[in-house]
């Protein structure tokens, strides 16, 4: 079984597939890393090496009584990123593992980092803006399994049209 342990203590368990460009997979709240054998099988057996981990208290990783919130678990991304060396990733989130994606990269920055994908995610919300709150509209109205990071502000007409 691959697991490392983190700084806390914590051990955390992942899956490490194929050769090849770099996927990591987090997944969502109540799930393991099992819930993207699918995507990782298939990837895997098409050129690219692809990453998941249990995140703590979930699946094989171990039980923690700290660090069960977005900075504990970009944390835990960030170890097993490094532990494996990893560069040029692009990370796939969903649901929690959206959140736990994003505060990696606000965290971690983007050194390692070649996309992202997030996948009905939930993401921290570091600042409230009205521009903020139209893309969250617009995101959660057209309720798209994968979506894109927003490089222009949605019109409130295209906002109307798609509810």
């Amino acid at each position: 079984m691959s697991t490392i342990t983190v700084k806390d203590g914590t051990t955390i368990y992942y899956k490490d597939w194929g050769k090849g460009p770099v996927v990591t997979f987090s997944h969502g709240w109540p799930l393991n890393s099992d819930a993207w054998d699918g995507q990782m099988l298939f990837l895997a057996q098409n050129g690219f090496r692809v990453v998941a981990h249990d995140r703590r208290g979930h699946g094989r990783s171990s039980q923690a009584s700290s660090g069960n919130d977005m900075n504990g678990y970009a944390d835990d991304l960030a170890a097993v990123i490094e532990a494996l060396d990893l560069k040029d990733v692009s990370l796939v989130g969903h649901s929690t593992g959206g959140g736990e994606v994003t505060r990696y990269i606000g965290w971690h920055g983007t050194k390692r980092v070649a996309a992202a994908v997030l996948i009905a995610a939930v993401p921290p919300l570091l600042v409230k803006s009205a521009w903020l709150s139209l893309v969250s509209t617009h995101l959660a109205v057209t309720k798209l399994g994968f979506l894109r990071v927003a490089t222009e502000r949605p019109s409130r007409a295209s906002l109307r049209r798609q509810r």
